[in-house]
Order: structure tokens, then C-alpha cells, then sequence
């Protein structure tokens, strides 16, 4: 759905060819969600069946398209509704700790150090490259970085509890130290106290 509103919203603006359509969205995105150009063509073949885009015109095998009214129609609802989902987007990090949490087998606070260390390093990468944005002025970019910096940090406090957890449960095994291990300390300073500034500013 998010591509399908994605592309439309671009087309509100303008007609566009295809590759246009891959190319803005993955500029306004940063690329961090690279999009196919094959999705991109299979997307609007399924919103010109559906009366949401026509096409505009032919170049060779390249073809524009243009929004429709009904296509409007459903951008304006979509931006007017809030999102909601009946369930919770399925997460494989959830997922892993629950099912390293009944394994005996497999040790669960090593589970935890390896996917703290990946997302403390995600969430240094998305510090570094909020602070070294050449594009500041992009309102939509910064906000999406906005983004990405926050679920990180989430992540690693959600981490952080899962591990009280597991000390609480099973007394005298402790923690095993994350906060022990070189570089750690260090990671974790230079990307939190960066994020707690973000939170002043907004």
C-alpha cells in the first residue's frame, strides 16, 4: 500500500515515466528503501486497472502516467485516515528472542549482546548521517531519519529490558556485562546523547 501511495503522491505533482517514479521515491527515501524498477511498472499496471492512473504518453517502450480524480480521491483519504493495523507488523528480532528464550540450548544473553551491538551500530550510522546531511533543508528526509533514530534506540532499550528480565529470573547467572566489553561503553555515548539532544529540539 505505502509504494501504491507513494507513487501516486508523486504523480499528484506531475506525470512521470517510470524509472522518474523509482528514482524520486528512492531520493526523497534516502535509498533506504530501494524500490525495483520492475515493482515500480507491476505497481502502476495495478493502479491503471484500478482507475487511479492512465497513461499520459509514449516514448518508445517508455511510458508516462498521470493521477486520475479517483486516484486524488483515495491520496486525499489516505493522508486524512491515520494508519491502524489489526495486528503488530510481524518483527524476526522479536521473533528470535522468544524463541531463544525457551531454547536451553542456546544462550539468550548472547542473543541479545549480538542484536544490541547491530543496533547500537545502526543507530551510529543513522547519527552520523543526520549530522553530516548535506540535505538538511529536505523536511521529509530529516524526518525520516528522524525515524530510523528513534526505533533504533527503542530497540536497544527494548534490548536493555530483556536482559533486566532474564537477570531477574535467574538469579546468580547475572548479566554478562555488554557494558564490560571494549568499545561499548564508548558506541553507546556517542550515539545516545545525540538522540536525546534530537529529542530536545523537536
Amino acid at each position: 500500500m505505502s509504494v501504491q501511495m507513494s507513487l501516486l503522491s508523486m504523480l499528484d505533482e506531475r506525470p512521470m515515466y517510470g524509472l522518474e517514479l523509482k528514482n524520486g521515491f528512492e531520493a526523497r527515501t534516502g535509498g533506504v528503501w530501494p524500490l525495483n524498477v520492475g515493482q515500480v511498472y507491476t505497481t502502476l499496471g495495478r493502479l491503471e486497472r484500478d482507475g487511479l492512473v492512465a497513461l499520459h504518453s509514449e516514448d518508445g517502450g517508455n511510458k508516462a502516467y498521470v493521477i486520475t480524480d479517483e486516484g486524488r480521491i483515495l491520496l486525499g483519504e489516505w493522508f486524512d485516515s491515520p494508519l491502524r493495523s489489526s495486528a503488530p507488523p510481524r518483527d524476526e528480532v522479536v521473533l528470535k528472542m522468544l524463541l531463544a528464550a525457551s531454547k536451553p540450548n542456546v544462550d539468550v544473553t548472547q542473543v541479545i549482546q549480538a542484536e544490541r551491538r547491530a543496533a547500537i551500530e545502526q543507530l551510529q550510522g543513522y547519527t552520523r548521517l543526520k549530522t553530516t546531511e548535506p540535505n538538511k533543508d529536505d523536511l521529509g528526509w530529516m524526518m525520516l531519519l528522524d525515524s530510523l533514530i528513534f526505533k533504533a534506540e527503542a530497540r536497544v532499550r527494548w534490548l536493555d529490558v530483556c536482559e533486566a528480565r532474564i537477570a531477574q529470573q535467574a538469579p546468580g547467572t547475572g548479566r554478562t556485562s555488554m557494558e564490560n566489553q571494549p568499545g561499548w561503553i564508548a558506541a553507546r555515548d556517542e550515539a545516545v546523547p545525540d538522540t536525546e539532544k534530537d529529542r530536545q529540539v523537536l
